[in-house]
């Protein structure tokens, strides 16, 4: 399934009004086709306008929304995704994921699940998928709609949290990891072991780490409001690391978690 998801997005978490809009017009002007949003972040309205007015097409796009945890309900999330493309201005996303766990498991996996695969049915989805599970939850998700139907799933994952075990479960199912926060919130920039790679090839510690990230054969969505920076990060495509260089970020690895909410979090393999 890794195929048909693209290797190099643009996240917008944080992003806020006019600063949403400018970064979503500015990465599309400068060739990216991946746009990643949710219900939460409060700025599929601002995506959708960005996405209208940049004059790409839409069959060109590759759109990410997901689905909040209010919404899991079998009667809410098709109302809830639809709400979301009328404010995406488009009547299909790309690709659409649970965010989180169900709190409490208020909300069983099967149902909210099925309900997706039916918004997939409908049309209003290409692609589903999960973020933010552990691998006992995983298994749930595949025994409610089969490992097939689940395109990716979306977890925190930089040189500092490698997320093994998860990454590889998924991987032996066939189903595709999107890294988020790959950047770690910026604290891997300043690793010098990142710095060493990154002065060797002439190269940004992000274009590293992101080029660590897909060299794995996992996505990436980074976010910036900098135009420099999102025209900088597109050249991570281009970089290859050596084996050598491979194994120096995998002894990273400090189990160093950004995104851990109480009540959402499920208990981390």
């Amino acid at each position: 399934m890794t195929s048909s998801i693209p290797p190099f997005g643009l996240g917008t978490f944080r992003l806020q009004g006019q600063a949403a809009i400018d970064s979503v017009a500015t990465g599309l002007a400068l060739g990216y086709r991946a746009i990643d949003t949710a219900q939460i972040y409060g700025n599929e309205a601002e995506v959708g306008r960005a996405i209208a007015d940049s004059g790409v097409a839409r069959d060109a796009l590759f759109l990410t929304t997901k689905i909040w945890t209010d919404h899991y309900g079998r009667g809410r999330l098709i109302p809830s995704l639809k709400d979301s493309l009328a404010k995406l201005r488009t009547d299909h996303a790309d690709l659409v994921l649970i965010h989180w766990p169900s709190p409490g498991g208020a909300v069983p996996v099967a149902e909210f699940m099925g309900a997706l695969a039916e918004a997939k049915r409908q049309g209003l989805a290409k692609r589903i998928g999960v973020s933010n599970f552990n691998i006992g939850l995983m298994r749930q998700a595949i025994a409610a709609v089969g490992a097939s139907e689940i395109a990716t799933h979306q977890v925190e994952l930089h040189p500092y949290l490698q997320n093994r075990k998860v990454a590889e479960f998924a991987q032996s199912q066939g189903i595709a990891i999107t890294s988020y926060m790959t950047l770690g919130y910026g604290a891997v920039l300043k690793d010098p072991v990142i710095g060493a790679i990154a002065a060797a090839h002439a190269a940004t510690a992000a274009q590293v780490t992101l080029a660590w990230a897909m060299q794995l054969g996992y996505a990436v969505i980074p976010s910036s409001t900098q135009r420099a920076n999102l025209e900088s990060n597109l050249l991570a495509r281009r970089l290859r690391l050596s084996n050598a260089e491979m194994t120096q970020i995998a002894a990273l690895e400090r189990n160093g978690r950004l995104t851990n909410p109480e009540g959402l979090a499920p208990a981390w393999d």
